[in-house]
């Protein structure tokens, strides 16, 4: 029996980037068969970026701004005037606040004022900066200056915490330099991105890296109609307002937010789209505020089991947990449980896009809705309201009498709502079954608590505990249910309960 022979092959990468394979002698002259070699395939990138020329152009319309703040230190909120502990959970951070010191700032020994620093980019040649909100929010002086050292006093024309975008004006009495508007909606992953700034204070700072994610979401912050631009692109305290620009030197987004444990870059970089921002600065330039389109839904995620309780084929979309009595929603015929799939031919692929496409749009416009309801898609027709963002608290539901045991294969115990019950949540007559107990193991894996109020068991409204334990009363093992629930909070939301056994 002749013993294996191993034979080892040399591979090395030829001046045009294909791979040589070298076989040894002993396997050339042993006759035995070669395995022929792949051809190579085509390269998917072609070299590395030179930025020099595109900083040289854009780099002078990227300016640093100072947003000084006065007052004692006792009319100033105490978290101002301390550092970020390093040991704050991971969650989406401002870079910093007006008067927040951090290593390289100027700070008043006395206390008595706070300065912040960031970054801003000029718009137009009459002098109009775009900056982040965050970055001038309480400031009583602004002071722009510019890559030639030039410094001027700026007016705010205008600032929305909503998009965290500001307007800044400063008279210089000659053309400037500015930064021409790029197609942000354009952009794809994978794609190099270009920052400008003054990271701790470092002006005219560059650092680069690629389009990690667009349309991303922001739970942290208030920012609902925002789909932000994610980059592993260097992002640290002061690049906060400065520009991304890609690699025809044209401005794709506004830097705003970091995640980070400890406040410094980790790689994951986040930025306003500029077309958000620039609908938002010529609102603030012409009308000094901004107003955004609602058509009057709360909507939630679908997951897979919630699809199979509504017969989707898939979890895209935007789920109506509710629809606001007497707005827009409710006139043009939506209802609880249906699901927003497109909005004017823009699909909705989850509950969070819906904000942001909604919100682009001026109050009054029209939108055509495509609905998934009862199993097939509809146009709905929905003239847009004008946002407004108050909403009501509303307090637990407490008390009453409740029978001793459940009646139904969920094991939700029901007990009625009173008169002054139903006025506080805001529910009419007829409308909503309170939850005393949860005996259920499925429903109590759901999130069903005491105190929640059932409104619906699929698209079936119930308004007492008989209503509750008769729908339920069909419910199957491994079959999915949606129960329409109005929780301790005020806030209402389909739950997809699947009970496993007869006993759940």
């Amino acid at each position: 029996m002749k013993s294996p022979v191993y034979a080892l092959a040399l591979v090395t990468l030829t001046a045009a980037g294909t791979a040589a394979v070298i076989l040894p002698a002993a396997t050339a002259q042993s006759g035995a068969a070669a395995v022929p070699a792949a051809a190579p395939s085509p390269s998917m990138v072609s070299g590395l970026p030179d930025f020099t020329r595109l900083v040289e152009r854009v780099g002078p319309a990227v300016v640093n701004i100072e947003a000084v703040s006065g007052g004692t230190t006792a009319a100033r909120p105490q978290q101002q005037q301390q550092q970020m502990p390093d040991e704050m959970p991971e969650f989406f951070r401002r870079f910093f606040g007006p008067g927040t010191p951090f290593p390289g700032m100027p700070q008043d020994p006395g206390g008595r004022r706070g300065m912040s620093m960031g970054t801003g980019f000029l718009i137009s040649a009459d002098g109009y900066v775009l900056t982040n909100h965050h970055v001038v929010a309480g400031a009583d002086e602004l002071k722009v200056k510019l890559s030639d050292r030039r410094e001027f006093t700026a007016e705010l024309v205008g600032g929305d915490e909503q998009s965290d975008v500001a307007l800044l004006k400063i008279k210089a009495g000659a053309s400037l330099p500015y930064l021409r508007a790029g197609n942000s909606a354009a952009l794809k992953p994978g794609q190099w991105a270009v920052a400008i700034g003054s990271p701790f204070g470092l002006d005219q700072s560059v650092t680069a890296g690629i389009i990690s994610a667009v349309g991303r979401s922001n739970p942290y912050a208030n920012q609902r109609y925002v789909p932000f631009i994610q980059t592993d692109v260097a992002i640290n305290r002061g690049n906060s307002g400065g520009p991304l620009l890609n690699t025809a030197g044209e401005v794709v987004g506004i830097n705003s937010q970091i995640f980070s444990n400890s406040g410094g870059y980790m790689g994951v970089s986040f930025a306003i789209p500029i077309d958000v921002a620039m609908n938002v600065a010529e609102q603030l330039k012409t009308t000094g505020q901004v107003k955004r389109g609602q058509i009057g839904v709360q909507v939630q995620q679908i997951t897979t089991d919630a699809a199979s309780g509504l017969g989707l084929p898939d979890t895209l979309g935007a789920l109506v947990a509710d629809v606001v009595p007497g707005g827009p929603a409710e006139k043009a015929g939506l209802e609880r449980g249906d699901v927003i799939r497109e909005i004017d031919g823009t699909r909705v692929i989850q509950s969070s896009d819906l904000p942001p496409i909604v919100g682009a749009k001026a109050p009054g416009s029209r939108a055509t809705l495509k609905v998934w309801r009862d199993g097939r898609s509809r146009d709905v027709t929905v003239t847009l309201g004008e946002l407004d963002e108050g909403v009501a608290s509303v307090r637990p539901v407490q008390g009453g009498a409740a029978p001793a045991k459940s009646s139904n294969p969920l094991g939700l115990v029901g007990q009625e709502l009173s008169a002054a019950q139903r006025r506080q949540l805001e529910l009419p007559d007829g409308d909503g079954v309170a939850i005393a107990r949860v005996e259920g193991l499925a429903a109590r894996a759901a999130g069903i608590q005491p105190g929640d109020v059932v409104l619906s068991v699929g698209r079936k409204g119930v308004g007492s505990p008989a209503d509750l334990d008769r729908e339920l009363a069909a419910v199957r093992p491994g079959q999915t249910v949606m129960l329409l629930v109005r929780n301790r909070s005020g806030g209402t939301q389909f739950i997809a309960v699947t009970p496993r056994t007869a006993t759940e």
